[in-house]
């Protein structure tokens, strides 16, 4: 008998292989739960497709990545109405949907509402519709870290392809060599590169920083490495406004870490920036002459500034002349040459990347604040940039909050605040417009998940 019981004892002690078969279904329920989330993955990754000529700078043409947002919004529709899963909570749909206020007047007020509409139908999917979609299709961490996962996959292959156009000299035109690293945007979307690997690298930084609870040894390594690639590409994209918001962000990530991780972090970035600009000296001097032009504003600056800063005044004299609701919706082009000086220039020069050489009309004043006070005045900037700051500020106070938690998924609070405070600070340089437009979509969208969503939803999956 007592032999017995001890063999009994040493079989109990045995793992059973059905323990093994329930933890893998478990995790496999948990990654099929997540179908829902493809629109918005495709929706990415389909910016890795070269841009056609036809594609370019300003064209409302819709494109695969706009359409797949689309698909993205249907579904939700489709959950919302037949399944009846999960709609926004209050304060969401008060945030996300309060921009729309403004879109509606300026295109109803708008000289010829028909030509804003376009205009209205495209705010509303980068500013509310596709942002909205996020939010819903987002069920946990999980879900966050894989939808980032893909932003740092297209960010790669952008980054690596400017990379490759900057060594090859198959690049845009810049200072009169093809040097400028445009991935697959081309140069008539300069900004297109820039943007995608300035939010790839937030992401890889965000990781090194804080990892996620329970991950993998080799994802911080991995990430240091992806993080100075997307630096490399980020500094031969030449694009200041991209240099300055992602300075900003990689500050604000820093300090939003703690003081220990920010100090060391700091360290790091420095001896990183010797390296690779001082040490191998990648564009260190056409840097140098990029970084100078910024405030060049007298004598003879770079006319790309000369006539960034004409649009700016041009903008501000048309919210004079409507300071309520604005021209109205895309109607910058047609009331700026009656509020630009002369010293505007007729267009931008762009050429190579595979493309001949063109003149690309000034359309925007890039600066996406004044562009929104020219167009939609007071009404618009004010529902606006209210629902930007209404999600900044309550993403990093959760984030802030929520950092001594262990059951707080951290690494999605820096995400998203650094995301968020990125693309604030490129408006400032920058406005919407091309085929890296639906990313702005999805990156408000990230980070309104974090800042409105419940706090079940965002725990450390």
């Amino acid at each position: 008998m007592a032999a017995t019981r001890t063999a009994e004892a040493a079989v109990a002690t045995i793992p059973r292989p059905r323990d093994h078969t329930v933890s893998g279904t478990a995790r496999a329920r948990r990654w099929t739960r997540q179908w829902p989330l493809l629109p918005l993955i495709v929706t990415v990754l389909l910016l890795a497709l070269p841009v056609s000529d036809a594609g370019t700078g300003d064209d409302p043409a819709m494109r695969p990545a706009d359409l797949a947002s689309g698909l993205a919004v249907l579904v939700c529709l489709v959950r919302l109405l037949y399944l009846r899963q999960r709609p926004l909570t209050p304060a969401a749909a008060l945030v996300l949907g309060l921009p729309a206020l403004g879109f509606a007047v300026a295109t109803v007020t708008a000289a010829d509402p028909s030509a804003a509409l376009p205009g209205f139908v495209r705010y509303l999917q980068v500013f509310v519709l596709v942002p909205a979609a996020v939010c819903l299709l987002i069920r946990d961490a999980q879900g966050f870290r894989i939808v980032v996962g893909a932003l740092v996959l297209l960010a790669l292959v952008q980054g690596v392809t400017g990379i490759h156009q900057y060594a090859t000299a198959s690049g845009a035109s810049y200072m009169g060599e093809d040097i400028r690293a445009v991935g697959t945007f081309g140069p008539g979307d300069i900004m297109g590169m820039a943007t995608v690997v300035a939010f790839g690298l937030l992401v890889t930084s965000a990781y090194v920083l804080r990892a996620p609870q329970g991950a993998p040894r080799w994802l911080r390594p991995c990430a240091l490495g992806a993080t100075v690639v997307l630096l490399v590409a980020l500094v031969l994209s030449f694009s200041r406004g991209s240099w300055i918001a992602t300075a900003f962000a990689a500050l604000a990530l820093i300090a939003l870490t703690g003081p220990r991780p920010a100090v060391r972090a700091l360290a790091v970035l420095t001896a990183t920036g010797v390296v690779l600009v001082g040490g191998f000296g990648i564009g260190s001097e056409m840097v140098s002459q990029r970084l100078t032009s910024i405030t060049e504003v007298t004598g003879t600056p770079d006319q790309s500034v000369t006539d960034r800063y004409t649009m700016w005044a041009a903008a501000a004299s048309m919210w004079r002349e409507e300071p309520a609701a604005g021209v109205g919706l895309k109607g910058f082009p047609a009331h700026r040459d009656g509020h630009a000086s002369i010293a505007l220039s007729a267009g931008s020069d762009t050429a190579g990347a595979g493309q001949e050489f063109r003149k690309q009309p000034l359309l925007s004043p890039h600066n996406m604040y004044l562009l929104v006070l020219g167009e939609q005045g007071l009404i618009g900037l004010t529902a606006l940039a209210g629902s930007w700051l209404a999600v900044l500020v309550g993403g990093v106070h959760r984030l802030v909050v929520g950092r001594g938690r262990r059951e707080t998924a951290v690494d999605c609070g820096l995400v998203a605040a650094g995301l968020m405070i990125w693309q604030l600070v490129d408006f400032l340089y920058a406005d919407i417009g091309g085929p890296s437009t639906v990313l702005t979509g999805i990156v408000i969208g990230l980070a309104a998940w974090w800042a409105l969503t419940g706090p079940e939803r965002a725990r450390a999956a």
